[in-house]
């Protein structure tokens, strides 16, 4: 027997990234929701690798890497990048 532990509809705010840093490509989407206490849903298009991130999150750099298969220097490049979008309040509440 299934038991229905939540279903829960929200509108949210989604934003697609795609740039190029050292020999990296990065495709990435970003989903603003209130579900996961506000924190980003980060979702890899090429790998499918998905986390639930908040910008300090972005700060145990190793545990990053290893969450979406990067190589750490590539997992800088991204950090680096995702440190606006996470922050960034009004896009979190624009729904």
């Amino acid at each position: 027997m299934n038991q229905i532990l939540f279903d829960h509809e929200e509108m949210t705010r989604t934003r697609h990234v795609g740039f190029i840093a050292g020999d990296t490509r990065f495709d990435y989407m970003l989903t603003y929701s209130q579900h996961f206490f506000g924190k980003t849903v980060v979702t890899c298009l090429q790998s499918k690798k998905s986390a639930i991130l908040g910008s300090e999150d972005l700060e145990m750099l190793e545990e990053f890497a290893d969450q979406f298969g990067l190589a750490l220097e590539d997992a800088e490049h991204l950090a680096r990048f995702l440190e606006g979008p996470l922050s960034d309040q009004l896009l979190r509440t624009k729904y």
